[in-house]
């Protein structure tokens, strides 16, 4: 059988009386009157189904229940009170959370850096990294797991606003003894016997190379798939396959001569990295931080910067 829960307001009543022992100074702390202060006494006797106060003359004093009744009271109050400071503090001056949803490699090669700056800026803001590639951070957005996702574009979805960073360019990436590499060139007939070591198959990046090489009339029928940037690399320095990756990825492992870049085709293939958020959600001072952070360390990252486009 379903109980209701106990009339706050009468608890009030209840927990104000058991202090000052006198319905008239009650009514007063209460900004009531006398007749409703004792209906609400009444009430919750009724309730509960016990006398909470003995009477004598006009001074009232708790019974065994209302004792054990005021403990409990107490404790609840105490909780009401501290919930209401948990949630002022939040308006406090670098207090609260921030969620961020972000691919594998926004959390090893961006992240690190804005969350170290971010961090100085606002030490006491609870950080919570959620790590996904661009479809699982959308989803996590949408179902309010997440506040802010660097992805790459949401796909024909209005329920979200993008911001870009910045943009990149994918680049064939071959092993220095890779024939390839050694010729300078790549043979285009070639491609669809060369296994390709892939990060995620079911990710938008993926399907982008996949429809970049399909006009090209190339399928690609061997993969690997590693959940690691740097196993893929690793991978192609021994010569297991070629991938295909932004040219930023490399950079030291090219500096090193360790990887070779290679074009994919006669076209480029840029991607549009940024951060999304939900379209009706305003941003506030620490996402709004954590967006400035981000444009700072991505520039210099790709093939071009991208104006910050009105938040309006």
């Amino acid at each position: 059988m379903h109980e209701e829960l106990l009339d706050i307001r009468r608890l009030q009543a209840f927990r104000t009386l058991a202090k000052t022992g006198s319905f008239t100074r009650t009514a007063e702390a209460l900004f009531l009157t006398q007749s409703a202060i004792s209906h609400s006494i009444r009430a919750l006797e009724a309730d509960v189904e016990c006398e909470l106060f003995s009477r004598v003359g006009k001074k009232v004093h708790l019974t065994l229940a209302g004792e054990v009744l005021l403990k409990r009271v107490e404790a609840v109050f105490a909780s009401l009170t501290a919930a209401r400071e948990a949630v002022r503090d939040l308006s406090a001056w670098g207090k609260g959370r921030l969620r961020i949803g972000a691919s594998i490699t926004a959390c090893q090669y961006i992240l690190p850096g804005v969350l170290r700056e971010f961090k100085e800026c606002f030490p006491d803001c609870e950080l919570v990294i959620e790590p996904g590639d661009t479809p699982d951070t959308l989803a996590a957005l949408r179902d309010n797991r997440v506040d802010l996702a660097i992805t790459l574009p949401p796909l024909r979805d209005g329920a979200f606003r993008f911001r870009g960073l910045f943009q990149d360019r994918l680049s064939l990436i071959a092993a220095p003894s890779h024939k390839w590499a050694r010729a300078s060139r790549v043979d285009p007939a070639e491609l669809e016997n060369e296994s390709f070591v892939v990060y995620n198959r079911r990710s938008y990046t993926f399907r982008m190379i996949e429809d970049y090489l399909r006009r090209d009339g190339v399928a690609i029928r061997n993969t690997i798939e590693l959940g690691s940037m740097e196993a893929i690399k690793d991978l192609v320095k021994i010569g297991v396959g070629v991938s295909v990756l932004a040219t930023w990825i490399v950079q030291r492992e090219v500096a090193e001569s360790s990887l070779r870049i290679l074009p994919l085709g006669r076209r480029q293939l840029k991607r549009t990295w940024g951060v999304t958020m939900l379209k009706d959600r305003k941003p506030g001072l620490t996402e709004e931080t954590f967006i400035g952070l981000c444009e700072s360390a991505c520039q210099g990252l790709g093939e071009q910067r991208l104006p910050a486009p009105a938040t309006g």
